[in-house]
Protein backbone atom coordinates (compact mmCIF):
# COMPACT_ATOMS: atom_id res chain seq x y z
CA UNK A 1 0.00 0.00 0.00
CA UNK A 2 2.83 2.38 0.86
CA UNK A 3 4.48 1.58 -2.48
CA UNK A 4 1.25 2.52 -4.31
CA UNK A 5 1.02 5.77 -2.32
CA UNK A 6 4.62 6.55 -3.19
CA UNK A 7 3.93 5.97 -6.89
CA UNK A 8 0.89 8.28 -6.73
CA UNK A 9 2.96 10.97 -5.00
CA UNK A 10 5.67 10.69 -7.65
CA UNK A 11 3.11 10.92 -10.45
CA UNK A 12 1.49 13.99 -8.90
CA UNK A 13 4.91 15.58 -8.46
CA UNK A 14 5.72 14.85 -12.08
CA UNK A 15 2.47 16.44 -13.26
CA UNK A 16 3.05 19.49 -11.07
CA UNK A 17 6.59 19.85 -12.38
CA UNK A 18 5.44 19.67 -15.99
CA UNK A 19 2.90 22.44 -15.34
CA UNK A 20 5.29 24.65 -13.40
CA UNK A 21 7.17 27.63 -14.74
CA UNK A 22 10.59 26.18 -14.17
CA UNK A 23 11.88 24.39 -17.28
CA UNK A 24 15.07 22.36 -17.21
CA UNK A 25 15.67 23.05 -13.53
CA UNK A 26 15.88 26.84 -13.83
CA UNK A 27 13.53 29.39 -12.29
CA UNK A 28 10.99 31.39 -14.20
CA UNK A 29 12.98 34.56 -13.55
CA UNK A 30 16.09 32.94 -15.05
CA UNK A 31 14.00 31.82 -18.02
CA UNK A 32 12.92 35.43 -18.63
CA UNK A 33 16.57 36.51 -18.50
CA UNK A 34 17.44 34.02 -21.21
CA UNK A 35 14.47 35.06 -23.34
CA UNK A 36 15.53 38.71 -23.16
CA UNK A 37 19.12 37.78 -24.04
CA UNK A 38 18.05 35.68 -27.03
CA UNK A 39 15.72 38.40 -28.28
CA UNK A 40 18.57 40.91 -28.28
CA UNK A 41 20.66 38.47 -30.33
CA UNK A 42 17.70 38.09 -32.67
CA UNK A 43 17.57 41.87 -33.25
CA UNK A 44 21.31 41.88 -33.99
CA UNK A 45 20.82 39.02 -36.48
CA UNK A 46 17.90 40.77 -38.19
CA UNK A 47 20.07 43.83 -38.78
CA UNK A 48 22.17 41.66 -41.11
CA UNK A 49 19.12 40.36 -42.97
CA UNK A 50 17.23 42.06 -45.80
CA UNK A 51 14.26 39.79 -46.52
CA UNK A 52 11.47 40.49 -48.94
CA UNK A 53 8.24 41.38 -47.13
CA UNK A 54 4.86 41.17 -48.85
CA UNK A 55 1.78 42.67 -47.19
CA UNK A 56 -1.75 42.19 -48.46
CA UNK A 57 -4.69 43.96 -46.78
CA UNK A 58 -8.40 43.33 -47.25
CA UNK A 59 -10.80 45.94 -45.89
CA UNK A 60 -14.04 44.37 -44.66
CA UNK A 61 -17.68 45.29 -44.30
CA UNK A 62 -20.41 43.67 -42.23
CA UNK A 63 -23.77 43.48 -43.96
CA UNK A 64 -27.28 43.37 -42.46
CA UNK A 65 -27.02 39.61 -42.03
CA UNK A 66 -23.81 40.15 -40.01
CA UNK A 67 -21.76 38.43 -42.69
CA UNK A 68 -18.35 39.98 -43.29
CA UNK A 69 -16.84 40.23 -46.76
CA UNK A 70 -13.99 42.15 -48.44
CA UNK A 71 -14.80 45.49 -50.05
CA UNK A 72 -11.33 46.75 -51.06
CA UNK A 73 -7.67 45.83 -50.75
CA UNK A 74 -4.06 47.05 -50.72
CA UNK A 75 -0.77 45.36 -51.63
CA UNK A 76 2.88 46.18 -50.88
CA UNK A 77 6.17 44.42 -51.59
CA UNK A 78 9.57 45.55 -50.38
CA UNK A 79 12.80 44.74 -48.56
CA UNK A 80 13.10 45.27 -44.81
CA UNK A 81 16.17 46.98 -43.37
CA UNK A 82 16.79 47.21 -39.62
CA UNK A 83 20.48 48.15 -39.75
CA UNK A 84 19.83 51.90 -39.95
CA UNK A 85 16.47 52.02 -38.22
CA UNK A 86 13.38 50.22 -39.36
CA UNK A 87 12.53 50.99 -42.97
CA UNK A 88 11.04 49.19 -45.93
CA UNK A 89 12.28 49.75 -49.47
CA UNK A 90 9.18 49.20 -51.61
CA UNK A 91 9.12 47.76 -55.11
CA UNK A 92 7.80 50.26 -57.62
CA UNK A 93 4.98 49.03 -59.82
CA UNK A 94 3.87 49.80 -63.34
CA UNK A 95 0.94 51.66 -61.77
CA UNK A 96 0.97 55.00 -59.99
CA UNK A 97 -0.21 55.79 -56.49
CA UNK A 98 1.13 52.70 -54.74
CA UNK A 99 3.31 54.18 -52.00
CA UNK A 100 2.99 52.85 -48.48
CA UNK A 101 1.58 55.99 -46.86
CA UNK A 102 -1.24 56.39 -49.38
CA UNK A 103 -2.08 52.72 -48.90
CA UNK A 104 -2.43 53.13 -45.16
CA UNK A 105 -4.57 56.24 -45.52
CA UNK A 106 -6.95 54.29 -47.74
CA UNK A 107 -7.23 51.65 -45.02
CA UNK A 108 -8.07 54.03 -42.21
CA UNK A 109 -9.32 57.18 -43.95
CA UNK A 110 -8.06 59.02 -40.87
CA UNK A 111 -4.94 60.84 -39.67
CA UNK A 112 -3.37 57.70 -38.23
CA UNK A 113 0.32 56.86 -37.93
CA UNK A 114 0.76 53.15 -37.09
CA UNK A 115 4.21 51.64 -36.67
CA UNK A 116 3.65 49.84 -39.92
CA UNK A 117 3.39 46.19 -40.81
CA UNK A 118 7.17 45.82 -41.07
CA UNK A 119 7.49 46.73 -37.38
CA UNK A 120 5.73 43.51 -36.41
CA UNK A 121 8.79 41.39 -37.21
CA UNK A 122 10.39 42.69 -33.99
CA UNK A 123 8.74 42.43 -30.58
CA UNK A 124 10.82 45.30 -29.18
CA UNK A 125 13.94 46.77 -30.77
CA UNK A 126 15.39 47.36 -27.30
CA UNK A 127 13.90 44.54 -25.23
CA UNK A 128 14.52 45.39 -21.54
CA UNK A 129 13.36 43.20 -18.68
CA UNK A 130 12.87 46.28 -16.53
CA UNK A 131 10.18 47.58 -18.91
CA UNK A 132 7.87 44.55 -18.68
CA UNK A 133 5.96 42.30 -16.33
CA UNK A 134 6.11 38.61 -17.26
CA UNK A 135 3.68 35.93 -16.08
CA UNK A 136 3.70 32.22 -16.82
CA UNK A 137 0.58 30.86 -18.57
CA UNK A 138 1.25 27.22 -19.50
CA UNK A 139 3.28 24.92 -21.69
CA UNK A 140 2.08 23.84 -25.12
CA UNK A 141 3.32 22.50 -28.44
CA UNK A 142 3.36 24.49 -31.66
CA UNK A 143 3.85 21.68 -34.14
CA UNK A 144 6.86 19.72 -32.86
CA UNK A 145 8.23 22.61 -30.79
CA UNK A 146 7.55 22.58 -27.05
CA UNK A 147 6.92 26.11 -25.82
CA UNK A 148 6.65 28.10 -22.61
CA UNK A 149 3.73 30.50 -22.93
CA UNK A 150 4.00 33.86 -21.16
CA UNK A 151 1.89 37.00 -20.93
CA UNK A 152 3.90 40.20 -21.30
CA UNK A 153 2.73 43.67 -20.24
CA UNK A 154 4.54 47.01 -19.98
CA UNK A 155 5.26 48.16 -16.43
CA UNK A 156 3.59 51.26 -15.07
CA UNK A 157 5.27 54.50 -16.16
CA UNK A 158 7.03 52.74 -19.06
CA UNK A 159 7.16 54.68 -22.31
CA UNK A 160 4.48 54.16 -24.96
CA UNK A 161 4.86 51.83 -27.89
CA UNK A 162 5.94 48.74 -25.92
CA UNK A 163 4.59 45.31 -26.81
CA UNK A 164 1.65 43.99 -24.81
CA UNK A 165 0.31 40.49 -25.34
CA UNK A 166 1.45 36.86 -25.28
CA UNK A 167 4.69 35.20 -26.34
CA UNK A 168 5.63 31.59 -27.07
CA UNK A 169 9.20 30.60 -26.20
CA UNK A 170 10.73 27.32 -27.38
CA UNK A 171 12.28 25.63 -24.35
CA UNK A 172 15.53 24.47 -25.95
CA UNK A 173 17.36 27.76 -26.55
CA UNK A 174 14.64 30.15 -25.30
CA UNK A 175 13.91 31.85 -28.61
CA UNK A 176 10.60 33.64 -29.08
CA UNK A 177 8.83 31.74 -31.86
CA UNK A 178 5.50 33.53 -31.79
CA UNK A 179 4.08 36.70 -30.29
CA UNK A 180 0.46 37.82 -30.36
CA UNK A 181 -0.85 41.23 -29.28
CA UNK A 182 -0.30 44.90 -30.03
CA UNK A 183 1.75 47.90 -28.91
CA UNK A 184 0.68 49.98 -25.93
CA UNK A 185 -0.23 53.62 -25.84
CA UNK A 186 -2.57 54.38 -28.73
CA UNK A 187 -3.21 58.11 -28.75
CA UNK A 188 -4.92 60.85 -30.68
CA UNK A 189 -2.32 60.50 -33.40
CA UNK A 190 -1.34 56.85 -33.28
CA UNK A 191 -3.27 53.64 -33.62
CA UNK A 192 -1.44 50.35 -33.09
CA UNK A 193 -2.71 47.20 -34.77
CA UNK A 194 -3.33 43.73 -33.33
CA UNK A 195 -1.14 41.07 -34.88
CA UNK A 196 0.04 37.47 -34.61
CA UNK A 197 3.71 37.11 -35.62
CA UNK A 198 5.39 33.73 -36.32
CA UNK A 199 9.07 32.82 -36.67
CA UNK A 200 10.61 29.73 -38.30
CA UNK A 201 13.77 27.89 -37.30
CA UNK A 202 15.51 28.41 -40.63
CA UNK A 203 19.14 27.62 -39.73
CA UNK A 204 20.61 25.96 -36.62
CA UNK A 205 19.45 28.10 -33.66
CA UNK A 206 18.28 31.01 -35.84
CA UNK A 207 14.56 31.78 -35.72
CA UNK A 208 13.43 34.42 -38.22
CA UNK A 209 10.08 36.12 -38.93
CA UNK A 210 8.05 34.35 -41.60
CA UNK A 211 4.33 35.04 -41.18
CA UNK A 212 2.36 37.91 -39.66
CA UNK A 213 -1.42 38.04 -39.46
CA UNK A 214 -3.21 41.30 -38.62
CA UNK A 215 -6.87 41.73 -37.77
CA UNK A 216 -8.99 44.64 -36.59
CA UNK A 217 -12.73 44.19 -36.16
CA UNK A 218 -14.12 47.50 -34.93
CA UNK A 219 -13.35 50.68 -33.00
CA UNK A 220 -11.76 50.18 -29.59
CA UNK A 221 -12.29 52.28 -26.42
CA UNK A 222 -9.99 55.29 -26.58
CA UNK A 223 -9.33 54.76 -30.28
CA UNK A 224 -8.41 57.88 -32.31
CA UNK A 225 -10.62 56.66 -35.14
CA UNK A 226 -14.07 58.14 -35.66
CA UNK A 227 -15.41 55.00 -37.34
CA UNK A 228 -15.12 51.23 -37.15
CA UNK A 229 -12.03 49.67 -38.68
CA UNK A 230 -12.46 46.21 -40.10
CA UNK A 231 -9.71 44.55 -42.04
CA UNK A 232 -7.47 41.51 -42.23
CA UNK A 233 -3.92 41.41 -43.51
CA UNK A 234 -1.14 38.93 -44.16
CA UNK A 235 2.56 39.67 -44.27
CA UNK A 236 4.94 37.01 -45.59
CA UNK A 237 8.72 37.22 -45.46
CA UNK A 238 11.21 35.30 -47.59
CA UNK A 239 14.55 35.51 -49.41
CA UNK A 240 16.67 35.62 -46.25
CA UNK A 241 19.42 33.83 -48.15
CA UNK A 242 18.95 34.67 -51.83
CA UNK A 243 21.51 32.50 -53.60
CA UNK A 244 23.46 34.38 -56.22
CA UNK A 245 23.33 32.54 -59.50
CA UNK A 246 26.59 30.72 -59.95
CA UNK A 247 27.61 28.08 -62.42
CA UNK A 248 30.78 27.10 -60.54
CA UNK A 249 29.36 23.67 -59.71
CA UNK A 250 28.52 23.06 -63.35
CA UNK A 251 32.05 24.06 -64.33
CA UNK A 252 33.62 21.52 -61.99
CA UNK A 253 31.41 18.80 -63.47
CA UNK A 254 32.55 19.34 -67.07
CA UNK A 255 34.23 16.23 -68.43
CA UNK A 256 36.80 16.43 -71.19
CA UNK A 257 36.37 13.46 -73.49
CA UNK A 258 39.36 11.88 -75.17
CA UNK A 259 37.58 11.78 -78.51
CA UNK A 260 35.11 14.30 -79.90
CA UNK A 261 32.67 14.01 -82.77
CA UNK A 262 34.18 16.27 -85.45
CA UNK A 263 30.78 16.74 -87.05
CA UNK A 264 29.56 18.56 -83.90
CA UNK A 265 32.49 20.95 -83.99
CA UNK A 266 32.03 21.64 -87.68
CA UNK A 267 28.35 22.49 -87.39
CA UNK A 268 27.37 26.14 -87.62
CA UNK A 269 23.96 27.39 -86.57
CA UNK A 270 21.49 28.17 -89.30
CA UNK A 271 19.79 31.58 -89.18
CA UNK A 272 16.67 29.98 -87.65
CA UNK A 273 18.71 28.14 -85.03
CA UNK A 274 20.64 31.31 -84.23
CA UNK A 275 17.38 33.24 -83.78
CA UNK A 276 16.03 30.58 -81.43
CA UNK A 277 19.26 30.56 -79.44
CA UNK A 278 19.17 34.36 -79.20
CA UNK A 279 15.59 34.31 -77.92
CA UNK A 280 16.43 31.55 -75.44
CA UNK A 281 19.32 33.64 -74.12
CA UNK A 282 16.97 36.59 -73.56
CA UNK A 283 14.54 34.24 -71.83
CA UNK A 284 17.25 32.74 -69.59
CA UNK A 285 18.60 36.16 -68.64
CA UNK A 286 15.17 37.36 -67.50
CA UNK A 287 14.36 34.13 -65.61
CA UNK A 288 17.77 34.05 -63.91
CA UNK A 289 17.45 37.66 -62.81
CA UNK A 290 14.01 37.15 -61.29
CA UNK A 291 15.32 34.19 -59.33
CA UNK A 292 18.43 36.09 -58.26
CA UNK A 293 16.45 38.92 -56.64
CA UNK A 294 14.07 36.50 -54.88
CA UNK A 295 10.95 36.91 -57.01
CA UNK A 296 11.07 33.51 -58.73
CA UNK A 297 11.24 30.17 -56.92
CA UNK A 298 14.22 27.94 -57.70
CA UNK A 299 13.51 25.25 -60.35
CA UNK A 300 13.00 21.51 -59.85
CA UNK A 301 10.32 21.80 -57.16
CA UNK A 302 7.41 19.39 -56.96
CA UNK A 303 5.18 22.35 -57.80
CA UNK A 304 7.04 22.89 -61.08
CA UNK A 305 6.51 19.20 -61.83
CA UNK A 306 2.75 19.52 -61.35
CA UNK A 307 2.65 22.44 -63.79
CA UNK A 308 4.91 20.65 -66.25
CA UNK A 309 2.73 17.52 -66.22
CA UNK A 310 -0.37 19.54 -67.13
CA UNK A 311 1.46 21.35 -69.94
CA UNK A 312 2.88 18.07 -71.28
CA UNK A 313 -0.61 16.54 -71.28
CA UNK A 314 -1.89 19.43 -73.39
CA UNK A 315 1.08 19.21 -75.77
CA UNK A 316 0.74 15.45 -76.28
CA UNK A 317 -3.04 15.55 -76.68
CA UNK A 318 -2.74 18.23 -79.36
CA UNK A 319 0.33 16.71 -81.06
CA UNK A 320 2.28 19.96 -80.74
CA UNK A 321 5.93 20.14 -81.67
CA UNK A 322 7.55 23.05 -79.86
CA UNK A 323 11.27 23.85 -79.78
CA UNK A 324 12.96 24.65 -77.50
CA UNK A 325 11.06 22.78 -74.81
CA UNK A 326 8.58 24.56 -72.53
CA UNK A 327 9.48 25.14 -68.89
CA UNK A 328 7.26 26.14 -65.94
CA UNK A 329 8.25 28.37 -63.02
CA UNK A 330 6.50 29.99 -60.03
CA UNK A 331 6.53 33.72 -59.27
CA UNK A 332 6.62 34.07 -55.47
CA UNK A 333 4.29 37.05 -55.21
CA UNK A 334 0.59 37.07 -54.35
CA UNK A 335 -1.25 39.02 -57.12
CA UNK A 336 -3.02 36.64 -59.46
CA UNK A 337 -1.19 36.45 -62.77
CA UNK A 338 0.39 34.19 -65.35
CA UNK A 339 2.54 35.10 -68.33
CA UNK A 340 5.22 33.76 -70.65
CA UNK A 341 8.89 34.67 -70.93
CA UNK A 342 9.73 33.09 -74.26
CA UNK A 343 9.01 29.38 -73.73
CA UNK A 344 8.91 29.68 -69.94
CA UNK A 345 5.41 29.74 -68.42
CA UNK A 346 5.28 31.68 -65.14
CA UNK A 347 2.38 31.40 -62.67
CA UNK A 348 2.20 33.40 -59.44
CA UNK A 349 2.11 31.74 -56.05
CA UNK A 350 -1.12 33.57 -55.25
CA UNK A 351 -2.89 32.23 -58.33
CA UNK A 352 -1.83 28.65 -57.55
CA UNK A 353 -3.08 29.12 -53.99
CA UNK A 354 -6.66 29.97 -54.95
CA UNK A 355 -7.24 27.59 -57.90
CA UNK A 356 -9.75 24.92 -56.82
CA UNK A 357 -8.50 21.96 -58.88
CA UNK A 358 -6.40 20.61 -61.76
CA UNK A 359 -8.89 21.52 -64.49
CA UNK A 360 -8.79 25.18 -63.43
CA UNK A 361 -5.01 25.03 -63.52
CA UNK A 362 -5.17 23.48 -66.99
CA UNK A 363 -7.27 26.42 -68.22
CA UNK A 364 -4.68 28.91 -66.93
CA UNK A 365 -1.76 27.02 -68.45
CA UNK A 366 -3.60 26.45 -71.75
CA UNK A 367 -3.85 30.21 -72.21
CA UNK A 368 -0.08 30.61 -71.82
CA UNK A 369 0.60 27.56 -74.00
CA UNK A 370 -1.64 29.25 -76.58
CA UNK A 371 0.74 32.23 -76.68
CA UNK A 372 3.71 29.91 -77.28
CA UNK A 373 1.93 27.77 -79.89
CA UNK A 374 0.98 30.93 -81.79
CA UNK A 375 4.59 32.06 -81.87
CA UNK A 376 4.42 35.00 -79.44
CA UNK A 377 8.03 35.83 -78.62
CA UNK A 378 10.09 37.30 -75.81
CA UNK A 379 11.55 40.78 -76.27
CA UNK A 380 15.13 40.05 -77.35
CA UNK A 381 16.41 43.23 -75.71
CA UNK A 382 16.89 40.97 -72.66
CA UNK A 383 19.63 39.09 -74.52
CA UNK A 384 21.88 41.99 -73.45
CA UNK A 385 22.62 41.39 -69.78
CA UNK A 386 23.32 45.07 -69.06
CA UNK A 387 19.55 45.53 -69.30
CA UNK A 388 19.39 44.07 -65.79
CA UNK A 389 21.77 46.56 -64.17
CA UNK A 390 19.09 48.31 -62.11
CA UNK A 391 17.94 48.31 -58.44
CA UNK A 392 15.77 45.38 -57.37
CA UNK A 393 12.92 47.74 -56.57
CA UNK A 394 12.71 48.70 -60.27
CA UNK A 395 12.10 45.09 -61.40
CA UNK A 396 8.36 45.47 -62.01
CA UNK A 397 8.88 48.61 -64.07
CA UNK A 398 11.78 47.29 -66.13
CA UNK A 399 10.55 43.73 -66.76
CA UNK A 400 7.25 43.91 -68.60
CA UNK A 401 5.78 40.79 -70.21
CA UNK A 402 2.33 42.17 -70.99
CA UNK A 403 0.72 41.25 -74.34
CA UNK A 404 -1.62 43.39 -76.42
CA UNK A 405 -5.37 42.75 -76.51
CA UNK A 406 -5.28 41.00 -79.89
CA UNK A 407 -2.62 38.54 -78.72
CA UNK A 408 -4.61 37.86 -75.55
CA UNK A 409 -7.78 37.10 -77.49
CA UNK A 410 -5.91 34.84 -79.89
CA UNK A 411 -4.34 32.97 -76.95
CA UNK A 412 -7.80 32.51 -75.40
CA UNK A 413 -9.14 31.00 -78.62
CA UNK A 414 -6.12 28.74 -78.97
CA UNK A 415 -6.45 27.65 -75.34
CA UNK A 416 -10.07 26.60 -75.84
CA UNK A 417 -8.96 24.56 -78.86
CA UNK A 418 -6.18 22.89 -76.82
CA UNK A 419 -8.55 22.09 -73.97
CA UNK A 420 -11.20 20.66 -76.32
CA UNK A 421 -8.68 18.05 -77.53
CA UNK A 422 -7.44 17.15 -74.05
CA UNK A 423 -8.43 15.07 -71.04
CA UNK A 424 -9.66 18.26 -69.33
CA UNK A 425 -12.51 18.89 -71.80
CA UNK A 426 -15.18 17.29 -69.58
CA UNK A 427 -13.81 18.74 -66.33
CA UNK A 428 -13.98 22.48 -67.07
CA UNK A 429 -17.05 23.22 -64.94
CA UNK A 430 -14.78 24.11 -62.01
CA UNK A 431 -12.76 26.45 -64.24
CA UNK A 432 -16.01 28.20 -65.19
CA UNK A 433 -16.90 28.64 -61.52
CA UNK A 434 -13.43 30.01 -60.76
CA UNK A 435 -13.59 32.56 -63.57
CA UNK A 436 -17.10 33.59 -62.48
CA UNK A 437 -15.95 34.14 -58.89
CA UNK A 438 -12.92 36.07 -60.16
CA UNK A 439 -15.17 38.23 -62.31
CA UNK A 440 -17.49 38.93 -59.35
CA UNK A 441 -14.68 39.86 -56.95
CA UNK A 442 -12.47 41.79 -59.39
CA UNK A 443 -14.20 45.21 -58.92
CA UNK A 444 -13.50 45.00 -55.18
CA UNK A 445 -10.14 43.22 -54.92
CA UNK A 446 -8.38 45.36 -57.50
CA UNK A 447 -4.90 44.89 -56.04
CA UNK A 448 -5.22 41.11 -55.84
CA UNK A 449 -5.88 40.90 -59.57
CA UNK A 450 -3.47 43.69 -60.58
CA UNK A 451 -0.49 41.92 -62.20
CA UNK A 452 3.09 42.99 -61.64
CA UNK A 453 4.50 41.76 -64.97
CA UNK A 454 1.80 40.18 -67.13
CA UNK A 455 -1.78 40.87 -68.22
CA UNK A 456 -4.83 41.35 -66.05
CA UNK A 457 -6.98 38.27 -65.68
CA UNK A 458 -10.07 40.46 -65.28
CA UNK A 459 -10.79 44.05 -66.23
CA UNK A 460 -14.32 45.43 -66.11
CA UNK A 461 -16.56 43.02 -68.00
CA UNK A 462 -13.59 41.42 -69.73
CA UNK A 463 -12.30 38.18 -68.23
CA UNK A 464 -9.59 35.85 -69.48
CA UNK A 465 -11.08 32.74 -71.14
CA UNK A 466 -14.42 34.55 -70.99
CA UNK A 467 -16.15 32.17 -73.41
CA UNK A 468 -16.13 29.56 -70.66
CA UNK A 469 -18.53 31.73 -68.63
CA UNK A 470 -21.32 31.13 -71.13
CA UNK A 471 -21.55 27.48 -70.13
CA UNK A 472 -23.28 25.90 -67.16
CA UNK A 473 -23.27 25.28 -64.28
CA UNK A 474 -23.62 28.78 -62.89
CA UNK A 475 -22.13 29.91 -59.62
CA UNK A 476 -24.53 29.68 -56.65
CA UNK A 477 -22.91 31.32 -53.65
CA UNK A 478 -25.19 29.57 -51.12
CA UNK A 479 -24.26 26.07 -52.28
CA UNK A 480 -21.67 24.55 -49.95
CA UNK A 481 -20.61 21.94 -52.50
CA UNK A 482 -19.55 24.63 -54.99
CA UNK A 483 -16.01 25.75 -54.17
CA UNK A 484 -15.21 28.27 -56.88
CA UNK A 485 -11.97 29.56 -55.37
CA UNK A 486 -9.90 28.84 -52.27
CA UNK A 487 -8.72 31.26 -49.57
CA UNK A 488 -5.31 32.86 -49.99
CA UNK A 489 -2.46 30.58 -48.93
CA UNK A 490 -4.26 27.28 -49.52
CA UNK A 491 -1.68 25.34 -51.54
CA UNK A 492 1.90 26.63 -51.64
CA UNK A 493 4.41 26.40 -48.81
CA UNK A 494 7.44 28.67 -49.12
CA UNK A 495 10.81 28.16 -47.40
CA UNK A 496 11.70 31.71 -46.26
CA UNK A 497 15.44 30.93 -46.33
CA UNK A 498 15.98 29.24 -49.70
CA UNK A 499 12.78 30.39 -51.51
CA UNK A 500 12.05 26.74 -52.35
CA UNK A 501 8.36 25.86 -52.60
CA UNK A 502 6.38 22.70 -51.93
CA UNK A 503 2.72 21.72 -51.88
CA UNK A 504 1.18 22.16 -48.45
CA UNK A 505 0.33 19.04 -46.47
CA UNK A 506 -3.18 19.85 -45.24
CA UNK A 507 -6.43 18.00 -44.72
CA UNK A 508 -9.27 19.25 -46.90
CA UNK A 509 -12.06 20.44 -44.62
CA UNK A 510 -15.52 20.95 -46.08
CA UNK A 511 -17.18 24.27 -45.15
CA UNK A 512 -20.15 24.01 -42.81
CA UNK A 513 -21.56 27.45 -43.74
CA UNK A 514 -21.37 29.94 -46.58
CA UNK A 515 -19.11 32.20 -44.52
CA UNK A 516 -16.47 29.43 -44.40
CA UNK A 517 -16.08 29.24 -48.19
CA UNK A 518 -13.91 32.43 -48.19
CA UNK A 519 -12.95 32.67 -51.88
CA UNK A 520 -9.83 34.86 -52.39
CA UNK A 521 -9.95 35.88 -48.72
CA UNK A 522 -7.28 36.45 -46.07
CA UNK A 523 -7.18 33.97 -43.18
CA UNK A 524 -4.98 33.55 -40.05
CA UNK A 525 -1.76 31.51 -40.03
CA UNK A 526 -1.23 28.35 -37.99
CA UNK A 527 2.01 26.83 -39.35
CA UNK A 528 3.46 23.56 -38.05
CA UNK A 529 6.70 24.61 -36.33
CA UNK A 530 9.71 22.31 -36.20
CA UNK A 531 13.42 22.51 -35.46
CA UNK A 532 15.71 22.64 -38.46
CA UNK A 533 18.25 20.20 -36.95
CA UNK A 534 17.35 16.53 -36.37
CA UNK A 535 18.87 16.51 -32.87
CA UNK A 536 16.54 19.36 -31.86
CA UNK A 537 13.36 17.66 -32.99
CA UNK A 538 10.72 16.91 -30.37
CA UNK A 539 7.79 14.55 -30.71
CA UNK A 540 4.52 16.30 -29.97
CA UNK A 541 2.59 14.79 -27.09
CA UNK A 542 -0.99 13.70 -27.54
CA UNK A 543 -3.09 16.31 -25.72
CA UNK A 544 -5.66 13.63 -24.88
CA UNK A 545 -3.18 11.72 -22.74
Amino acid sequence: MRKLEAVVVLLLASVAASASAEPSGISFDQTVDRVVERERKFVATMKEMHPLAETYIQNLRQDQDREVEPVSDQYFLGRIFLSDGLRESLFKTRHSGSDFSSGLSSVFSEKVVPRGFAQMVVLDGNFQKSNYRFSFVRREFLGEVRCIVMDVQPRENSHKGLFTGRIWVEDHDFNIVRFNGTYSGSSKYKYYLHFDSWRFNLRADIWLPSYIYVEESGAQPGSPLSHDVRFKAQTRLWSYDPKQLSHDDEFTQIKVESSVDDRTIAQDSSPLQAQRMWERMAENNAVDHLQKIGLLAPPTSDVDKVLQDVVDNLIIANKLEIEPEIRCRVLLTLPLESFTIGHTIVVSRGLLDVLPDGASLAAILAHELGHIALGDRVDTKFAFNDRFFFPDTEAFRRLDFERNAADEEAADNKALELLANSQYQDKLSSARLFLTALHDRSPLLTNLIRPQMGNRMAYGNNIRMGRLLNSSPGLEKRRLDQIAALPIGSRIKLDPWSNAITMMNTNRVAPSSVSEKMPFEVTPFFPFLRYSQPDHKLVAENPAK
